[in-house]
């Protein structure tokens, strides 16, 4: 019987809905493990997870059997329900809509895995924005500023 045989990394990065500090260090562990079960029953390798206040970065192993934003509705969808049933903020938590999808090879892994865990201390040196703008550009990919995120200030 002939497989499918594939290696696909993607660095999936979202934002909270109007930039707003919502998730917390208390919760941000819950978080982690309940988009690592979403990632999971979709059948997917997750390899490092970080969420910050205001963002999370997700970066999987992708199998070709779920497109990119399928596997990012279902996560942002599931986890919203489930902030949201926990009652971790007042009124309704969502995420932006829109998100960042970066591909790598494997003998880029250690240094992503690196640099999604080092969050706190990256973002004490640079904005979410900034970083955001750095990955489009190191990308190649052409954007129109009006259809990026919500940025506060």
């Amino acid at each position: 019987m002939a497989n499918t045989y594939s290696q696909i990394y993607i660095q999936i990065v979202f934002a909270v809905k109007g930039r707003e500090n919502l998730i917390t260090k208390e919760n941000r562990e819950e978080l982690h493990k309940f988009i690592a079960g979403i990632i999971k029953n979709r059948e997917q390798k997750l390899l490092s997870i970080f969420a910050m206040p205001d963002h999370v970065h997700i970066l999987v192993g992708l199998k070709p059997n779920i497109s990119i934003s399928d596997l990012i509705r279902d996560i942002k969808a599931g986890s919203s329900k489930f902030i949201n049933d926990s009652k971790w903020i007042d009124g309704k938590f969502n995420w932006q809509e829109g998100y960042g999808a970066f591909s790598y090879s494997k003998s880029n892994m250690d240094n992503v895995i690196k640099y999604i865990l080092n969050q706190e201390e990256h973002h004490k040196k640079e904005t979410f924005k900034d970083e955001y703008l750095q990955f489009l550009e190191k990308f190649g990919i052409e954007y129109d500023s009006k259809y990026l995120f919500e940025w506060v200030g």
